[in-house]
């Protein structure tokens, strides 16, 4: 089942309506897991930071020992392509995404010049001006470089993510706040995570347990130019407990305030929402 609607997929050359086939049954990706994507979106007009995405979904190729098959700028084209099928004011995710098909020594390796391709574009809406999350812990951890492909958006993380986000479930939660191997904050489930303290922002330095968001990086730049303090440092669990602010970064909602942290509780403040205005105002900026 789909997570958006209104789906017209790019593969083999061409846009097709729906959500078509794109993998067969003996393909690398299809039973190894050899699978990478980029999500970025359209709304309002404009696609923030699309090429951007374009060059991380190469760069997650080649991190899972894949040859892309288009250049980044192809790509970019392809998106445009297909955004311009639809009426300009329907939300947009973008989703290019590579798989490999070959199996090369044992048949685990993936033959890099043997590699899928595709696009999916879903229409979903933006999230409603008043959504909120909560937030609660999980046992289970970001993982390292050394155990995992950290370095790339790959789908073989995102059954990680399911889990962390079906324990916090099942305790009345919306996402969880997740640690790296260190024990200190990484980020949700989902997105990247900020805090506020005294009108000063932090978010959780790089550390390669968690891919350090496109949208996160476009926050933290608006946030400088506007005269905002933001600092990437060390995160403990109790630095979020004691924020004033505490808000999600993530390409699907852009800016989701937390109102809730295990029982701590926390209003929407004014630094929140001045990032997502402050997104807005960027992105539909001419130029």
């Amino acid at each position: 089942m789909a997570t958006g609607t209104n789906i017209r997929t790019y593969f083999e050359g061409t846009w097709h309506e729906g959500n078509v086939p794109i993998m067969h049954a003996a393909d690398h990706g299809s039973w190894l897991g050899g699978t990478v994507f980029d999500g970025a979106r359209y709304a309002h007009g404009h696609a923030p930071d699309l090429m951007a995405h374009c060059e991380r979904v190469n760069r997650s190729a080649r991190a899972l020992m894949m040859e892309p098959t288009q250049s980044a700028r192809e790509i970019f084209d392809i998106v445009w392509e297909g955004i311009r099928l639809y009426p300009a004011d329907t939300p947009l995710y973008i989703r290019p995404m590579y798989w490999s098909i070959g199996n090369g020594a044992s048949g685990i390796l993936p033959v890099p010049e043997e590699t899928g391709f595709a696009v999916c574009l879903e229409e979903i809406p933006l999230a409603k001006p008043d959504a909120t999350v909560r937030l609660a812990t999980t046992q289970f951890r970001r993982p390292v470089l050394a155990d995992n492909v950290t370095n790339a958006k790959a789908g073989c993380l995102y059954p990680n993510n399911a889990r962390m986000l079906a324990e916090v479930r099942a305790k009345g939660y919306d996402n969880a706040l997740v640690a790296d191997a260190m024990g200190n904050v990484a980020e949700s489930a989902t997105a990247n995570v900020f805090i506020v303290k005294d009108g000063a922002v932090q978010t959780p330095i790089p550390n390669g347990t968690f891919l350090a968001g496109i949208t996160r990086a476009r926050h933290i730049a608006n946030l400088r130019m506007a005269g905002y303090a933001v600092e990437e440092r060390v995160l403990t669990f109790e630095d979020v407990r004691a924020a004033d602010e505490v808000f999600l970064s993530g390409n699907m909602t852009k800016v989701t305030p937390v109102v809730e942290f295990e029982g701590t509780h926390y209003q929407v403040g004014p630094v929140t929402k001045e990032a997502l205005r402050l997104y807005w105002e960027w992105a539909q900026s001419p130029g």
